[in-house]
């Protein structure tokens, strides 16, 4: 279960919706810990000398939740905008140390240097990033079942109520992306 009391972090979030900037205050102590959670889980995922750390994502994030007025539905919601918030900033970030790796800044490697640097963990996250949006062109709710429940950490219950469907059809659209992306990332690794 995610941190905080639903109709609290509920409330809180539609009186920041609606302007109120003493909500907001109060409402990050409450989110701080779930959004600290969300981002540790997807830079366990991220080679070790990341030069982006989980307290940046979790700022990045916060600077661009709070630069854009959302109309927040509830708890589930707030989640599962800040998951999909932190996964674009992390393909952002991969996006933009490809551009370097192919010369937008090239520095002298040796030949030892450029075997350890070659093995990185950013091809996954585009790789990952291509499969989930050739997925969202397929089914876009299976790809939503994916951020929320994977990335964003939401329950079965939660992802339910966030996309206003059954948990049977949460489970179901799960189970099947799952062996989507499976299967889609088998063959961009194997070409």
């Amino acid at each position: 279960m995610l941190a905080g009391s639903t109709p609290e972090v509920t409330q809180l979030l539609q009186a920041w919706s609606q302007g109120d900037s003493s909500a907001l205050k109060k409402l990050t102590p409450l989110v701080y810990r779930e959004l600290h959670r969300l981002a540790h889980r997807y830079m366990t995922c991220e080679h070790p000398d990341h030069s982006l750390q989980t307290t940046a994502l979790i700022n990045e994030v916060y600077l661009r939740l709070t630069s854009n007025r959302t109309s927040w539905q509830n708890r589930a919601h707030f989640f599962a905008i800040s998951a999909q918030l932190m996964r674009q900033i992390l393909v952002d970030f991969a996006r933009s140390r490809q551009e370097w790796k192919r010369g937008g800044r090239a520095q002298w490697v040796s030949l030892d240097e450029a075997t350890v640097a070659s093995i990185q963990p950013d091809a996954q996250v585009l790789a990952l990033d291509d499969a989930l949006e050739g997925l969202a062109k397929v089914d876009a709710r299976k790809s939503q079942v994916i951020e929320l429940r994977f990335f964003g950490g939401l329950s079965v219950e939660e992802t339910a109520h966030a996309l206003n469907v059954s948990t049977d059809t949460v489970l179901r659209d799960w189970r099947l992306a799952k062996l989507w992306l499976l299967r889609e990332m088998s063959h961009k690794t194997c070409s």
